[in-house]
């Protein structure tokens, strides 16, 4: 493969990724194709995984988990928590950013991004009921941890033996829910995140009005800018105050996706040694990919690829103020209308906004003595593509 050939595919696989943000430096150096192999792997989140040949589709799962520990498990400094404003462990492992990746078998066909809200309201894989679909890994690690622990199970074992279990329990979950296959899994903690955006020099961004949250720390003017570290993170991680509540949150890390592509490809990444070498030590750090993803396979999937070539969507949803019995507010889903909105966009038909009657078909779930809330359905938000940085609440 020729040098200009070569930037070619690394790019497009950086753009294609890039919502997960730092899984997709595990494919930028072939000279360091080896240690990445010796990054961590997981057995469980798709089992029997394989490589993806040239030219199939594929579906790939691609999570943000907040959590306190590195791939491995191990513990981080409490104060580290305090300067990115995450708040000391709770002892869950809560998912803040769920994205299915749909990579298609026709070339000029466009990758698509497909964000589903931290905070929808769906049914857990294996019989757990219906609960916010961020705690499904957490529903999957607890259930098998006190399984492990009963068989006298403990330590690293139990944490590594528990996380698989957790993957598996969210993969089945969008499974479910999509009604897609999922053929390919990556999984970076916030920390990843944060050295990513540090070692990139920071990431483009636009905000549409300043923002300023005591919760997440973010605190920015109005207007293009460049964050990175603690205040990247907070930019992507905001809840509180939003206009549209978690649809704004995924908003913007779509819009962060799109400035840190073009971060990647302005800023001579690829050809830059020392950069490229940190970039790869954020992956062995903090990226989990399942056994199968075969990266210089990967690589040679996104030839060609332009920034506009990668389009960020998010599920239908309804109310985004659904009161549940022990849940808190969450975002009303309707599964038939996410599996109807992902099947087009998986075929290459362009997706239709579900209507206010289809994203409020599942009726909103109430706890006794609660009042019903007024805010209206939600449509399908807008689209983002990876070609600029696009202004965001």
């Amino acid at each position: 493969m020729n040098a200009r050939r070569t930037v070619r595919v690394v790019v497009r696989t950086v753009v294609a990724l890039a919502a997960v943000v730092a899984f997709a430096v595990a494919g930028l150096a072939w000279s360091l194709q080896r240690s990445l192999d010796t990054s961590f792997t997981s057995t469980a989140a798709i089992p029997h995984a394989t490589p993806t040949p040239q030219g199939q589709a594929y579906n790939a799962l691609l999570v943000g988990l907040d959590a306190r520990t590195d791939s491995a498990g191990n513990p981080l400094p409490p104060e580290l928590f305090n300067a990115l404003h995450v708040g000391p462990d709770g002892g869950q492992l809560n998912t803040d950013t769920i994205i299915l990746l749909h990579v298609p078998a026709d070339p000029g066909q466009p990758a698509e991004a497909i964000s589903i809200p931290r905070d929808s309201y769906v049914p857990i894989a294996g019989g757990r009921g219906t609960h916010k679909i961020n705690s499904a890994y957490e529903l999957g690690l607890t259930s098998a941890e006190n399984t492990l622990t009963a068989q006298g199970i403990t330590g690293p074992e139990l944490d590594r033996r528990g996380r698989e279990a957790g993957r598996a329990t969210l993969v089945a979950t969008v499974e479910q829910l999509t009604g897609v296959q999922i053929d390919h899994y990556a999984e970076i903690n916030f920390v990843g995140f944060v050295e990513l955006t540090e070692a990139l020099g920071g990431v483009p961004i636009c905000l549409n009005e300043p923002v300023h949250d005591s919760y997440s720390g973010i605190d920015l003017p109005a207007g293009p800018q460049t964050v990175d570290g603690p205040a990247a993170l907070a930019f992507v991680r905001q809840r509180h105050g939003l206009p549209n509540g978690d649809l704004d949150r995924i908003a913007r890390q779509q819009a962060f996706a799109a400035g840190l592509t073009k971060q990647l490809i302005s800023t001579g990444t690829f050809t830059n040694p020392v950069r490229l070498a940190r970039l790869v030590g954020v992956v062995d750090r903090n990226v989990v990919l399942d056994s199968g993803w075969n990266i210089e396979q990967a690589l040679s999937q996104f030839a060609g690829l332009s920034g506009s070539d990668l389009r960020f969507q998010t599920i239908p949803t309804g109310r985004t103020d659904l009161r549940t019995p022990y849940d808190g507010i969450a975002v009303q889903i309707d599964q038939s209308a996410v599996r109807a909105f992902v099947r087009s966009v998986v075929s290459g038909h362009e997706p239709r906004a579900a209507s206010p009657s289809e994203t409020a078909a599942a009726p909103p779930v109430q706890p006794a003595g609660s009042g019903r809330s007024s805010r209206s359905t939600t449509a399908t938000p807008r689209v983002i593509t990876a070609g600029g940085v696009p202004c965001v609440n």
